[in-house]
């Protein structure tokens, strides 16, 4: 893996201040990064972990859609979470994230408890969205996003040395990516909606 603090070729310069100029993030904040490939991963097995019930529902349509609060009504008249998260769609999460650690080189319990924990993010915010009377698939733009990224990147934080500012540079490139992958899924049929 490539270590700032050791010798970094030219090539490899180049590429951090092309990053730099791409995304328009200050040339420190890039070289910051204690490694730039293990960002590259952690952002892959967020992605996975977050897409993998995507294409669950996509490809198993309503077969063992089992709903996470199992139907659960609250008093305010809403579910605890809703029909759209189901059991399936977060056990293939955690599955698929396990292997894809494996495929990129880590273990496969960081997989799985990147995908545990993002899948739990992503219950914070269904829950929220439920208790502010949003409908079911409401955007709400940061609460989709932040809680399924922030709460796995805290976890590892320590496993692997991570910066508030590593971890906030993380979030926001999940948060672009997402919202770039959701409308490409759209317009693929993936998605029923371009968020």
């Amino acid at each position: 893996m490539i270590r700032f603090g050791q010798r970094t070729s030219c090539a490899e310069l180049n590429v951090i201040c092309l990053l730099s100029l791409i995304v328009e993030v200050p040339f420190d904040l890039v070289t910051d990064m204690a490694d730039w490939m293990l960002s590259l991963q952690l952002l892959a097995l967020l992605g996975v972990a977050n897409g993998t019930p995507i294409f669950a529902k996509k490809l198993l349509q309503d077969r063992l859609s089992t709903p996470v609060d199992g139907g659960l009504t609250l008093p305010d008249g809403e579910p605890l979470f809703g029909t759209s998260k189901t059991i399936r769609g977060v056990v293939l999460s955690v599955v698929a994230t396990a292997g894809s650690a494996v495929l990129l080189h880590l273990d496969w319990s960081t997989g799985a408890t990147i995908a545990g924990l993002s899948m739990l993010g992503d219950l914070f915010s269904s829950f929220v969205k439920r208790r502010l009377h949003l409908p079911l698939h409401a955007q709400a733009f940061g609460l989709d996003q932040i809680p399924e990224a922030l709460l796995p990147l805290l976890i590892v934080k320590e496993q692997f040395k991570l910066t508030s500012i590593n971890i906030a540079a993380l979030v926001i490139a999940f948060i672009v990516l997402e919202l770039v992958l959701s409308r490409i899924l759209f317009r693929l049929k993936f998605r029923d909606r371009p968020f």
